[in-house]
Parts: C-alpha cells; structure tokens; sequence
C-alpha cells in the first residue's frame, strides 16, 4: 500500500530485475547477530576517512553564497562590479550569468523557483555566488556586491497564512494544493456511541537537521564530464538532478559520496550550491568548492516543519476506540514539501471511524525537507498524549488500553493486511522487563527532581524495497568483492552488509572489500534515508553473495564428483556434508582459477501484494 511516491524517490517507482532465485532464510548465523568491529572504524577514528569537506584538489577555487537578508522581497539590482575587481576573484554568478536561469524546485513536472530567483520568499533565497583562491577572499567578495531589494510583508506563522489578507507566496494562495483527507465509518455515530471524549490541540515547532559536516560540494571538470564530490544521502539522486540542471548526459556526471558527516534527510535532496560550483568550476576551468556556513545551513537547507495538531477521540467505557477526528496544519516554508502527519493516527489503532485531514501551507522560511521519519514525530507525540488521557479518563492502564486497540489489519483500506506486527509482544516484554506494575510504588516525587515514566506506540510508514542492484566478486584467492550504490551516512551500511556476504559465503568480514555509493563505479540504490537501506539493499546483498556462493558449489561438485545439494561452504573450504573428509578449498578449485573470478548479481525483490509492510515499535 502506498498512497503516493516515497519521499526519497522521484515521481516513478522504477522498475527492477529479479534475481533467478533467492535463498531460504538461515536457520542458524555464525556472523550475524555478534558484534563484529566495524569495518572502517579505523578510518573514522584516526581521521583518514576522507569526507567531502575534506577534499581539497589541486588549484582548487573556493566558492560562497551571497544571500537575501529579508523574509520577503524582490531583487530589483545587483552590481557585481566591484567584486569581480577584487583581490583572488575567479567567477562571479548571477541569475543573468550564461547557464545560470534554470528552474528549480520541481515537483510532479513542475517549477516554484529559480537558481537565482528575482522573488526572494524567504531570508536565505541565493542571490549570486563567488569563487576566489580562499574562501576569505570569496567572502570578501560577496560582502561587495550591491543588492537593491523591494522589501514585501511577510508571514512566518502557519495559522496566519490562512487568514484573509495574508501576504501570497505564490499565485494561487497559501494553501498547497487541496487537504489531504482520509475517511472511514461515520464520525458522528462513532461520537456518539463514546462514553468519553477528549478533545486536545498540540503545536510542534520547527526543527533543525544540524548534521556536524555542513551541506556543501567540490565540482570538477575533465572536458564534458563532470566529477561531484556530495555531502549526501544519495550520489545516484544528486547525478540525476545535476544531469538535468546542467543539460548533460547522466552517464556525464559522477558522484562520489563514500563518507558525510550526518544528513538526518536534509540531505536527500540536491542544494543548489552543488550547481552553482559546477557553474564556476566550468566558467573557470578550476575545480570549485562551496560548504555552507554553519548560519546558513539553519537557513537554507530544511527544517522538521512545524505542526498544530487537533485530536477529538472518543472512546467506551471498556477502552474500545470508537471515533477519532484528526487534523493537522504544517508549513512547507516557501517551496512546496508534503507537511502531513496524519498517517500514524490513521492506522495504528483499530477505530471504525475515522477522519483525517492535513492541511499544508506556504510561509516565508525555508523550505521543509524529511527529518527523521518525517510526520510520525509530531503525530505520535499528540495521538499518545490523547491516549494517555482516555487512559486516565476511564482508569484503564495505559498499556492494557493500547493492547486493547492495536491494529490488526491496515484501517483505511478496509482489511488490508499486515506482514507481521509484533507491537503487542514488544508491549508485554517491555512492560515486564521495566516492571510496569509495580513502577508507581517507586515513583515518589519529592524535591526538586521528579520522575515520571510512560509508554507510547508508534509505527513508520516505509519499509523499503525495490530497486537496489548489488554485485558480489570472489577472486581466485579467496578475497572478495562487495560492490553497492548506497550511502552510509554513518549507520554502518558497509558493516552490516559485510556481514551479510560473510554469512552466506563464509568468509571473514576482514576478507571482503567494499565499493560503494560512487555513481561511476557502483550499482543503483535509491538514497540512504526513512529507515529503509537495509530492507531495501540486504535482500539484494545476500542474493548477490548467494549467486556466488551456488557456482562455487557447482564447481565443487563437478570436481569432487558430487551431488551439489551434499555439500556446504564454509571457512573458503567446500566439504560433504556426509562425508567432512572429502572437501576442497576454494582457492584450489580448477574452474575458479582458470577464470580467475566468480561473480553475482543480486537484486531487491518486490514486497508482496496486498499487503502493508511497516515497521512497529514500543517505548
């Protein structure tokens, strides 16, 4: 079920091959489930891991940003003469500069913006953009252009957009599109049949990313090729949309993202910074950097948007649901981005009636992009919170009340099914590992430190899948080769699929070697983000080193003249599983040392039909 395209993916799902066959589930693991050591924790640490903030290339340039200071404004004038005559200046950009007017914010076919956009919607909006031999030069040089602006009203208040009079963002009103609504069974009866109703509003205010490696690029030419170096949860993403920007041949982009500093999803999309080195880079024939300023990443580069939430819930006495009215506001900021909440309320718990609307609207800041499970925050701390008061309303424990009302089938689709939930299991072992029971016995408030404890449900609407391409290559010497698209933006990628082949391949994790997220080099992945990397890319790992580990097999078997299904792979040695004596090293086998490789490809297979995948939790 999916009522529209992940965040992380454009418009299309794309469609993907499947492997010939995909192998059973282990029923024991050597490697998976212990603690292995991280399989670049020595680069981490000492510092070799190079991240993009840390390139620095040959006669390199580097690059700054100047930006509007006002809420709102237009730009009736910039003059960069005096910059362009200043000391170390190599390329000054403006919206007038040869391939500089290019749209930007695309959604669905169509455009909010510019690069350089003569209508400022927000303090931040670029105006022009500089490199210089050093950055202070670059600053140097921004701080010199004059800029003459039409200062407009602005609104910063997602309630205050609505009102009538309300200075517009964009031709059409404030209101970004229509209200998202979702309906089931009748409201009304549903309140009426409730011996209880709570009624509460919650705000939520905007929130940061503030990864600790700022948003920024290096940019390179060699001819019509195009070499990016990305701070970013997807190099395949950030090749696609610099590829469009720039008018080029994808296969004319490389995007290498092989470590970044944290995104937390602010970095899912492509900034225009990235654009604006490329730009300079091609005017100057120098490589550009440009990494954004600390005050400028909280300007500029998404936010968490902020929410007012209105619940109406009614229940009976016994604690069954029996309506649920939910609304939220939330402000994209300037440029259009989905600000709904309301999907968790919607299906976690069983209700016959429900209605929710999300309502999203345009402000003068920045512009929202996903933040950690972007909308589930938000909704879970106000659903929770009106949970805990029908909870203490009809004096029901709070966790018997939510055991009571999870969801057992998907509730808008009227019966859909779940592929597992195990929320109730992780209730009751929760509730009897932290001693639930007896916890209000050992809650005594006294002083001026108080305890309190609680307990919330909650779900995340993604659980990934397909398309993710994954090759895996064992060398005649026993040594292998991981090759993948996905970023690790810090969450151990590299790790836990080093372990996946070290499971089906036996093999140490020391033994293999990994190429990832490099859009030159590597295999196709969607960006690392939603929580969904690693049940969309392990099921391509693990059939990849599957794939390997059969025509080893084969090879065994035709060399120790054996039925294939009688042997087992293990410590680089092949042996009978009935006879252990007979057995062949790996790295002895006739056809793998003529052919000096063997090689697997793995793919992400679809979920399955009909039915919602979605990862449940308790705390």
């Amino acid at each position: 079920m999916s009522e529209e395209t992940p965040y992380w993916m454009d418009d299309t799902v794309p469609e993907t091959p499947q492997s010939d066959e995909y192998p059973a589930p282990w029923k024991k693991t050597t490697v998976i489930g212990t603690r292995v050591t991280r399989v670049d924790a020595y680069e981490r640490v000492s510092g070799s891991a190079v991240f993009p903030h840390d390139v620095s290339l040959p006669d390199m340039l580097h690059g700054a940003i100047l930006r509007c200071p006002h809420a709102h404004a237009k730009v009736l004038r910039v003059d960069t003469s005096k910059a362009e005559k200043m000391p170390g200046v190599r390329a000054v950009l403006t919206g007038n500069s040869p391939g500089a007017d290019m749209p930007w914010y695309e959604r669905r076919g169509e455009f909010y913006s510019r690069l350089f956009d003569p209508h400022c919607r927000h303090e931040g909006e670029e105006v022009a953009a500089v490199a210089a031999e050093t950055p202070l030069q670059a600053v140097d040089a921004i701080r010199a252009i004059e800029v003459e602006y039409e200062v407009l009203p602005f609104v910063i208040d997602d309630e205050a957009a609505l009102a009538p009079g309300a200075p517009s963002l964009h031709e059409g009103g404030n209101v970004v599109g229509e209200p998202r609504v979702r309906e089931r069974g009748d409201l009304a009866a549903g309140f009426e049949q409730a011996d209880l109703v709570v009624e509460r509003t919650f705000r939520t205010p905007c929130q940061i990313h503030a990864p600790m490696e700022p948003h920024g690029s290096v940019a390179k030419w060699d001819g019509n090729r195009l070499t990016v170096w990305d701070s970013t949860q997807g190099v395949f993403s950030v090749q696609q949309a610099m590829a469009r920007a720039l008018g080029l041949p994808m296969a004319n982009v490389r995007v290498i993202g092989h470590y970044m500093g944290g995104g937390f999803g602010a970095k899912l999309e492509t900034g225009k910074y990235t654009v604006c080195a490329a730009l300079m880079a091609r005017t100057t024939g120098r490589p550009v950097k440009i990494f954004l300023p600390r005050e400028d990443c909280f300007r500029v580069t998404g936010n968490r948007p902020a929410n007012t939430i209105t619940i109406k819930m009614g229940a009976k006495n016994d604690g069954t649901l029996t309506a649920m009215d939910y609304k939220s506001l939330g402000s994209n900021g300037a440029y259009r981005y989905n600000a709904s909440t309301s999907t968790m309320a919607a299906y976690l718990y069983t209700c016959p009636n429900i209605r929710t609307e999300d309502t999203t609207v345009y402000t003068n800041a920045g512009k929202a992009r996903p933040m950690r499970a972007p909308g589930f925050p938000q909704c879970a701390w106000a659903l929770e919170q009106i949970m805990d008061e029908i909870s203490q309303g009809l004096g029901i424990d709070p966790i018997d009340l939510r055991l009571k009302n999870l969801a057992k089938v998907a509730q808008i689709e009227d019966g859909i099914p779940l592929t597992s939930n195990q929320l109730a299991a992780c209730l009751r072992k929760g509730a009897a590992e932290f001693g639930w029971v007896n916890v209000h016995a050992r809650t005594e408030n006294d002083g001026h430190l108080r305890r309190g404890v609680g307990v919330a449900a909650s779900f995340w609407g993604y659980a990934g899948g397909p398309p993710s391409t994954v090759i895996v290559k064992l060398f005649a010497d026993g040594s292998v080769n991981l090759n993948m698209g996905a970023s690790d933006i810090g969450t151990g990628t590299k790790t836990w699929a080093a372990m996946i082949v070290a499971e089906e391949l036996g093999v140490s994790v020391e033994r293999i070697q990994i190429e990832h997220a490099d859009t030159a080099t590597t295999q196709y992945a969607t960006s690392s983000g939603g929580s969904k990397t690693v049940p969309s890319d392990s099921p391509a790992v693990r059939a990849a080193a599957f794939a390997v580990k059969k025509e080893l097999l084969q090879m065994a078997a035709n060399e120790l003249e054996m039925e294939e299904v009688d042997l087992e792979l293990r410590d680089l040695a092949i042996s009978s599983r009935s006879n252990p004596e007979k057995k062949v090293e790996v790295t002895d086998l006739e056809k793998l040392g003529r052919q000096g490789v063997v090689m697997g490809t793995g793919y992400r297979e679809p979920n399955p039909e009909n039915k919602v995948t979605w990862p449940y939790s308790a705390q």
